[in-house]
């Protein structure tokens, strides 16, 4: 898959660390100029970029609060006019669990932000493009499967972008656009799983118990890279982990 995508452009949200970081590194590697989306982890946002120069391909930091509209815009602007266009965008940016955020973050985040940047991001996307939105599956699979505790409002806001994204497959399709979905189980060192663990202690084991083992981000970023760059997606759903 080296080069698969040479010449185009990709842009990560929430890049700066953990499976964004990883995603625009193997982006990089099969030959993608990335664009580096951070809210305020911007020393971390520069190593990652350092890593995507060291692999010979253009690097953007694109500072951006996702759940701010004006943000989001000025963030593609800056897109469109560095690089005149965009391939790949890898929907990573989610949240939740932060304290101190109002009652409706999670909708924010999770459902509108989501819309807000693929409306705006659509304009710049050729034919041959692809929108991969990354998620978990206690979100894909929410209404179908019980989800106690802090996660349940996560859950239900990604189920939501999720589904109004799939909403528009047809849309997307007739631009020439790829949509893929990409879930995975609870993924070793990532920081919903620690913060869950910080509520409710056992909550990784037990799972890990329940699966027989989790996925690691490089796992969970290579199978988003793949499906960022694959000529042929036979799913619309990928599943990284256990599902059971």
């Amino acid at each position: 898959m080296a080069n698969a995508l040479s010449g185009r452009v990709a842009l990560v949200t929430g890049a700066s660390r953990g499976i964004g970081a990883s995603v625009a590194r193997k982006l990089a590697d099969r030959g993608a100029d990335i664009a580096i989306n951070y809210r305020s982890k911007g020393s971390r946002a520069e190593d990652v970029a350092a890593d995507v120069r060291a692999l010979g391909r253009r690097a953007l930091l694109v500072q951006a609060d996702m759940t701010n509209a004006g943000d989001i815009a000025a963030m593609v602007q800056v897109l469109g006019r560095e690089y005149g266009r965009l391939d790949v965008l890898v929907l990573n940016a989610s949240g939740g669990l932060e304290k101190g955020k109002p009652d409706n973050y999670a909708m924010q985040l999770n459902l509108t932000a989501q819309i807000q940047l693929v409306d705006a991001a659509l304009p710049l996307m050729p034919k041959g493009g692809r929108i991969v939105f990354v998620t978990s599956h206690m979100a894909h699979f929410h209404g179908e499967r019980p989800i106690s505790g802090p996660y349940e409002p996560v859950a239900a806001s990604k189920f939501a972008g999720e589904r109004a994204l799939r909403a528009r497959t047809t849309e997307f399709s007739d631009r020439g656009i790829g949509f893929v979905v990409v879930s995975g189980d609870m993924i070793e060192g990532t920081i919903t799983p620690k913060l869950l663990e910080r509520i409710d202690k056992g909550t990784i084991e037990s799972r890990r118990s329940q699966a027989g083992s989790l996925p690691t981000v490089e796992e969970f970023a290579e199978a988003i890279a793949e499906a960022a760059s694959s000529p042929e997606i036979c799913s619309s759903t990928v599943f990284v982990g256990s599902t059971e």
